[in-house]
């Protein structure tokens, strides 16, 4: 398009061109000053990430440095339990283990209600026992003394 078409002026080659390059230049200078203010925000929100990042970075390397200090702490008290640890595992890995729960449920099921059993016998035994004491013949005398005291 010819800025210069309706005013009557001959054309002269490459004007046209050059108005529009001219054109361009103006509209993205005219640009500059937002362009630069959204860098700056830019640069200012890099900024603003990158102190949030070291003081992320220096948290995880204090975090780092204690679980160093966790892991030296307790590194030679486990390897002192491994031995031990070694030996339940070749007790429960025999297979006798495995009958454990059964035997402790027979011996709930058929033990426990036998001791019950005796120890209700042992209280009637020691009622009688006593009952009989009580009722022996010297001792007869004394309860009656004691009575009538």
């Amino acid at each position: 398009m010819d800025p210069f078409r309706g005013l009557g002026l001959p054309r002269i080659p490459g004007l046209s061109e050059l108005v529009d390059v001219l054109r361009e230049q103006t509209e993205a200078l005219a640009q500059l000053p937002r362009t630069m203010a959204d860098l700056n925000t830019a640069v200012r929100e890099l900024v603003a990430a990158t102190r949030v990042a070291t003081e992320a970075i220096a948290s995880a390397q204090r975090t780092a440095e204690r679980l160093e200090d966790l892991v030296e702490e307790l590194e030679e008290p486990v390897r002192a339990l491994r031995p031990g640890l070694e030996r339940v595992g070749r007790v429960l890995d025999d297979p006798a283990i495995d009958t454990v729960p059964g035997t402790l449920r027979t011996v709930a099921d058929d033990l426990l209600p036998l001791v019950h059993g005796l120890r209700q016998a042992t209280d009637r035994v020691g009622s009688v026992t006593g009952f009989l004491r009580r009722q022996a013949p010297g001792n007869r005398r004394r309860a009656e003394d004691e009575t009538s005291g």
